[in-house]
């Protein structure tokens, strides 16, 4: 596990933007060890570990892209269609590849190789045969139409997939495609997580009178496991600094991070800063956010911690921009910033310089055919249900004070924060 200091978060000011406070994770928080080969089946998903450098070229060789009838290109016509005898036949998968000889075509099929002495195929569509079994070659077509040529779409010796990249279905596809029967990958990040609280209890358990079903818990295990994750549930911890602080310090001994709900803020029954403070360092992050200001974020014998918001929204806005990023770093994925995606507002919203706010919002195809964001009419942090009815968030930046219907806003689906 990577082993952070007890100050490693100690600096900055007390309040910090969501770009310093994600800075500030990828300068402290590094790789953890440990790397596995997996089978290419369960590449998906996986953190790459070293370069994919390309072993052979792709195409493998030179190859027909359609099916249809292989010519030299200086037996092309060229003032008036042409007929040549057709002597071969290559489909794809051929052991052996004739030869071609002038003044005459060959019979191919898609992905097959051209036989020697060709360059160019016509479609089958665009040809004809006579009444002599020849082909009848049409005026028009350029010298090298139809072929794929070997390595035109990889190089040998090409880097095609880089170290920490997260592997899709497109890479899979590569690296099968060059050979590769497995890949090494990073292990997996092991996370724990728990709510706090003696408000809340768990699905399934016995409710009391003021009591709630614990609903973050739920979400934010999911939203980890989605990152390629090992969750492990704490449950709910209890508001006993004692206790809150011996969960937390057992759970630091065998995971890479520690992802708590509620409790961190400065109320006299929010008792996990007290309790991590008696255990290990943590620095609390009044991030400039809406919603979702108290976050924090510490170190318990060098495993990271990060507390979140009770609150749902808040606690999934800024697990999508404080844990996210940190999962990644742990991970040793390559730190790409989701990019939100301009589209139109069909609202208007006041909102305080110098933070960054995020809206619930449904886009629309507008008459104009231009997309719009439709902002939700609940915007309350506590509203679980403004999430599922949602489209996704509008992004408005700091230095934002008015958005009015017509402007230029940023728009980050739910898919781009997972």
């Amino acid at each position: 596990m990577t082993q952070l200091s007890n100050d490693c978060f100690a600096s900055g000011p007390p309040v910090l933007s969501v770009d310093a406070a994600v800075a500030l994770i990828a300068a402290r928080v590094g790789a953890v060890d440990g790397l596995e080969t997996v089978p290419l089946r369960r590449a998906d998903g996986r953190i790459l570990a070293a370069d994919l450098v390309a072993p052979l070229p792709l195409p493998l060789f030179t190859n027909s892209a359609v099916d249809g009838y292989a010519v030299a290109s200086a037996d092309l016509p060229m003032d008036v269609e042409r007929a040549l005898p057709v002597s071969g036949r290559v489909a794809a998968g051929a052991a052996t590849l004739p030869s071609l000889a002038p003044g005459h075509a060959a019979r191919i099929f898609t992905g097959a190789p051209l036989p020697a002495g060709a360059d160019t195929v016509f479609m089958q569509e665009d040809v004809r045969i006579d009444a002599d079994g020849r082909v009848v070659l049409p005026l028009g077509q350029h010298p090298g139409a139809n072929v794929r040529h070997a390595g035109e779409d990889v190089a040998a010796g090409r880097v095609v997939l880089k170290a920490g990249v997260r592997l899709r279905p497109q890479d899979v596809a590569l690296a099968a495609a060059l050979g590769q029967s497995d890949l090494a990958v990073r292990r997996r990040i092991r996370v724990a997580v728990a709510s706090t609280g003696d408000e809340v209890v768990s699905p399934g358990s016995p409710r009391g009178l003021s009591q709630l079903f614990d609903s973050n818990r739920f979400m934010l295990m999911a939203l980890l496991e989605r990152l390629g994750c090992e969750v492990v549930d704490l449950g709910v911890l209890p508001d006993s600094r004692a206790k809150v602080a011996d969960s937390l310090k057992a759970a630091a001994a065998g995971h890479d991070l520690i992802v708590t709900s509620g409790g961190v803020s400065t109320g006299e029954e929010d008792h996990v800063r007290a309790g991590i403070e008696s255990v290990g360092q943590l620095v609390l992050w009044r991030m400039a956010i809406k919603p979702g200001r108290p976050v924090a974020m510490g170190v318990i014998d060098g495993t990271a911690l990060i507390g979140l918001p009770g609150n749902p929204v808040a606690s999934f806005v800024t697990c999508a921009h404080v844990v996210r990023p940190t999962v990644l770093s742990l991970a040793g994925e390559l730190q790409t910033r989701t990019m939100a995606m301009p589209v139109r507002a069909a609202f208007a919203h006041d909102k305080k310089s110098g933070r960054r706010e995020f809206l619930r919002a449904n886009l629309r195809r507008a008459a104009d055919g231009a997309i719009e964001a439709v902002k939700f009419d609940r915007q309350g942090a506590g509203m679980l249900s403004s999430l599922v009815e949602t489209d996704g968030l509008v992004e408005l930046a700091e230095d934002v004070t008015h958005v009015a219907p017509g402007d230029s806003v940023g728009f980050l689906t739910y898919g781009a924060l997972d």
